[in-house]
Order: C-alpha cells, then sequence, then structure tokens
C-alpha cells in the first residue's frame, strides 16, 4: 500500500513560481529515500496548491517545512483542508523544531571552521516559539565552540543589525528553511549595517543532507501539538 506524504513551505507570495519548483525538487529527493511513499509539495503562497496536493492522494502526512510550529502549521495547514473538503490528513512536527535538525546545524558551523557564529532566524513579535527554538539551537552551537555565539532576528530583538563586533574568521547560519527574501536580502543588509566581517553560509534548509532527515521524520510520524505548539527544552 502506498503512503502520502506532502511536504508543505511558506512559499514567496510576491513570487511562487521559484520557491514551489524548488521545494518540488525537494519532495522529489525525500521521494528517493522513502520506498512504498508518494511524495509531493505544495507551498501556502500558491493559491489552491495545497488542496490540489491533497487531493489528489489518499490522506497522509503534511511535513512543515517550517522552522518553528506555531499558527501556520496549527490553524493555517488545516483550515485550508477543512475549507476544501479534505479530510483525514495528519500535520507532523515541523522541520525546525526536530532535534536532528539541531544536531545538523552544529554539524554545518563545526565544519566551517574556528571564529564567532551567529545564528540567524526570523523570530516573532506576536510568539516567543520561533525564538525559543533559535535560541536552543544557539546554545547547542555555544557548547561546541570557544567564541562567541548570538541568535540574531530579522522581526524582534536582538535584532542582526545589533550584533556587532564579529570579525573576518565569523559565520552566520541562517536558520531558515529555504533561500527566501529574508536570506537573500534582509540578512546580508541587516549583517552589513551591523559591519559584520565573515561568511554568510547557505541556509540551513539547503544543505545536502536535509532530505534523509526529512525522510526519516515523515517515517517517525511525530505529531503537533493539537492544542498547542510550544517549544520546551528537554530536562
Amino acid at each position: 500500500m502506498i503512503r502520502s506524504a506532502l511536504i508543505v513551505a511558506h512559499g514567496q507570495p510576491s513570487d511562487p513560481g521559484p520557491a514551489a519548483a524548488e521545494l518540488a525538487v525537494l519532495a522529489a529527493r525525500v521521494a528517493a529515500l522513502l520506498p512504498g511513499w508518494e511524495v509531493r509539495a505544495a507551498t501556502l503562497a500558491e493559491p489552491g496548491a495545497l488542496a490540489a496536493a491533497a487531493g489528489a492522494m489518499p490522506p497522509g502526512v503534511v511535513f512543515p517545512m517550517f522552522m518553528a510550529g506555531g499558527w501556520f502549521t496549527r490553524v493555517a495547514i488545516p483550515a485550508r483542508l477543512a475549507e476544501a473538503g479534505i479530510a483525514g490528513w495528519r500535520v507532523l512536527e515541523p522541520f525546525g523544531c526536530d532535534v536532528a535538525v539541531h544536531d545538523l546545524a552544529r554539524v554545518v558551523v563545526a565544519e566551517a571552521g574556528g571564529g564567532d557564529v551567529i545564528l540567524a532566524a526570523h523570530g516573532s513579535f506576536k510568539s516567543s516559539v520561533p525564538s525559543d527554538i533559535a535560541r536552543h539551537v544557539a546554545r547547542l552551537i555555544a557548547r561546541d565552540r570557544a567564541g562567541r555565539v548570538e541568535a540574531g532576528f530579522i522581526d524582534q530583538v536582538p535584532q542582526l543589525a545589533s550584533l556587532t563586533g564579529f570579525g573576518p574568521g565569523s559565520v552566520c547560519l541562517p536558520f531558515f528553511a529555504a533561500a527566501g527574501g529574508h536570506v537573500t536580502e534582509d540578512i546580508p543588509a541587516a549583517l552589513a549595517e551591523a559591519g559584520f566581517e565573515g561568511r554568510v553560509l547557505p541556509p540551513l534548509g539547503l544543505d545536502p543532507r536535509v532530505p534523509a532527515l526529512i525522510a526519516a521524520a515523515i517515517s517517525a510520524g511525530r505529531e503537533v501539538c493539537a492544542v498547542e505548539c510550544r517549544w520546551r527544552q528537554p530536562a
């Protein structure tokens, strides 16, 4: 019996096509690692794409390609499916909540060499969930290094533009699922304002090891809490 998985991302509302195409490539790579599964992709930025993809497959699991749980994973995705009259799909824990993804961030930074580190994340003025996860990952990275490690944000304090004093040996890892406008425009602009002199790494979601992590997460079937999706650090 073929099982179904749908990878869902926010996408780029101003220009949905390129982000949708990139997500489709990711879904194909995940599908190659999941024999017996049909894996498709849809972005929320494409009108009707989520309902069309889910309606073309037997009910299965939705894998949110988001860096934190919250309104999009708890409300928006289920609501769009319900509005289309599509039932039976389970929404899994989002990409950024996966412990394996946190470990990957540590590995990526270690592979980049020594020096100070900025973990660049989106953040939110409405919820602490995105920043809680980013700060947790920054603390994990700090355990491996003697230098300075800071989490900086686009949408909350400390903002990236305020993180000064990062010299030529520093690296910035964007804690993002894809290379959208935040990664290509907002992060470089904020770092330039801060006088950042180091290297900006590709966003974590583009690492070649990510498809295997997503395949493992889909197989494990970890679900987002139906009531709330607040990150809780392990004891």
